[in-house]
């Protein structure tokens, strides 16, 4: 079966400018796609090219089996959901919803029959008879969703739908468009710069940076094992320690060396990584720097850290020291006794910890 969206060696160049290079990427069926990356980096440029609103520079892009690279945008079987909402001021809720199935030629009950069933699904039944204007940053939101939803196209795409939003309703809606997605089993592309956003709805990440790819991957893929320095420190909030140590390999391992502020470096025992290069840039997620009472088995290796700042959020108390010349975050739980100033004891996670080239910011493990 045919990929529903398939992208080969697609270029998009704005004269001499070149705001991508070489994309390729494919989804099936039902896939959630996110594209992320900072801004700048032509995630929407991408979105854009995928809907027919930028014509691209070379390559093939494919929805449904079918070459769309010259098919214009009404032709593609595509709906848009976009970051300003984009509804007409003057006509009510419902109006808005059935306006594109009007300009197409449904008949006035098919568009009844829709508009119930897409009011019903994001619970907008009392909004019909509203304009936009009467309405909340997020009741917009569900509005613009519910026009996609009554094309029951073959792809959607969505735009930033929810950086207009404030905190809390983001994670509402987010929660709403991964139920969405899961009830429709719908083939949806959704560009956020927020990388959790990404890791929450996608079935498959692109990481982009700068116009080109870094990684694809489901979300445990990238955050796990990040395939270079950008993608390390872009996925996970707060993001992966990164620091810089020194290795040497004997009989009974990998010896890490980090650094310490004061007193003797560190010295970790990795047994399973070998053959490393004598300078790594060693990644851990502050959740591999524990209690060592909370931390047994496996790779694990405890060593004594001097405190600098205590955080507490809650759930978690996050503790930051200075290690390679570098401030790193270690997550740790609300009880933990860490104080500024004093030692303490940790226990670091080397079975789940990344290296990396100096030189490259390649993945070395």
């Amino acid at each position: 079966m045919a990929p529903i969206l398939e992208i080969q060696n697609l270029y998009k160049n704005y004269g001499s400018l070149e705001i991508l290079k070489d994309i390729n990427v494919s989804i099936d069926s039902g896939d959630f796609l996110v594209l992320v990356g900072p801004s700048g980096c032509g995630k929407s440029t991408l979105l854009n090219c995928i809907a027919g609103l930028e014509p691209i520079s070379g390559g093939r892009l494919s929805i449904g089996g079918q070459d769309m690279t010259n098919v214009s945008p009404k032709d593609r079987n595509i709906a848009m959901v976009f970051q300003s909402y984009a509804l007409y001021p003057t006509m009510s809720v419902a109006k808005n919803i059935t306006f594109g199935m009007k300009v197409r030629g449904v008949d006035q009950s098919t568009q009844e029959t829709k508009l119930a069933q897409v009011a019903q699904q994001l619970q907008i039944e009392p909004l019909l008879g509203r304009r936009p204007g009467q309405l909340s940053g997020g009741q917009r939101q569900r509005v613009a969703m519910g026009r996609a939803l009554v094309r029951d196209p073959m792809l959607f795409l969505f735009d930033e739908p929810l950086s207009n939003l404030d905190a809390k309703l983001r994670v509402e809606m987010r929660t709403e468009i991964k139920a969405l997605h899961q009830n429709l089993g719908a083939s949806m592309v959704y560009v956020t710069h927020d990388q959790i956003e990404a890791m929450t709805l996608a079935t498959k990440i692109v990481v982009m940076k700068g116009g080109e790819i870094q990684q694809i991957g489901t979300s445990s893929e990238i955050y796990n094992r990040p395939a270079n320095l950008f993608v390390a420190d872009f996925m996970g909030s707060p993001a992966m320690n990164l620091i810089p140590a020194r290795t040497q390999s004997n009989d009974d391992g990998t010896h890490i060396e980090i650094l310490r502020k004061d007193g003797e470096p560190i010295v970790l025992t990795d047994q399973v990584n070998r053959g490393l290069p004598s300078d790594v840039i060693l990644g851990v997620r502050p959740e591999d720097i524990a209690d060592p009472k909370m931390r047994g088995g496996g790779n694990v290796q405890a060593a004594d850290c001097i405190v600098d700042i205590v955080e507490p959020t809650g759930a978690d108390t996050y503790v930051v020291m200075q290690l390679g010349g570098k401030s790193v975050t270690a997550r740790l739980h609300s009880e933990t006794t860490a104080q500024p100033g004093k030692t303490q004891r940790l226990a670091f996670d080397l079975g789940k910890v990344s290296y990396f080239a100096p030189d490259t910011g390649l993945r070395l493990n």
